[in-house]
């Protein structure tokens, strides 16, 4: 039998402060503009990226680097690239009054092919 949710004991949480981390991940773009229009594959296909790192990183504070928009809007509206390489990186917000205490900054990665590669955890600079 269910316990209601009354008389559920708190869970004991972890420091989120701690989750300062950046991960270098490859984002399969081609399967999630699939079937889109051509004039809303650009538009999709960024925000795509944040529901990414949103799920990725676990904040829903999600920031876009300018040249990771230039990345993929290079080709046009329609001509995304089928695969993208990207580092997001968890990290503290320290404005005042911030909703969230983490932000997720996205930012694209230079690489030949980005076909393959598997996710790798980044040592902080």
């Amino acid at each position: 039998m269910a316990k209601s949710k009354a008389t559920k004991e708190p869970k004991a949480g972890r420091s989120a402060i701690a989750d300062v981390v950046a991960r270098e991940y490859t984002i399969h773009l081609h399967k999630r503009v699939h079937g889109v229009a051509f004039k809303k594959r650009a538009p999709k296909a960024i925000k795509e990226i944040r529901a990414f790192a949103h799920k990725a990183m676990g904040t829903s504070d999600v920031r876009l680097d300018p040249q990771l928009n230039k990345k993929v809007w290079e080709s046009g509206v329609k001509g995304v690239p089928y695969r993208l390489r990207v580092r997001i990186s968890r990290k503290r917000n320290d404005e005042e009054g911030a909703k969230e205490k983490l932000y997720s900054y996205v930012q694209a990665v230079n690489v030949k092919n980005p076909k393959g590669l598997h996710t790798t955890v980044v040592e902080n600079e």
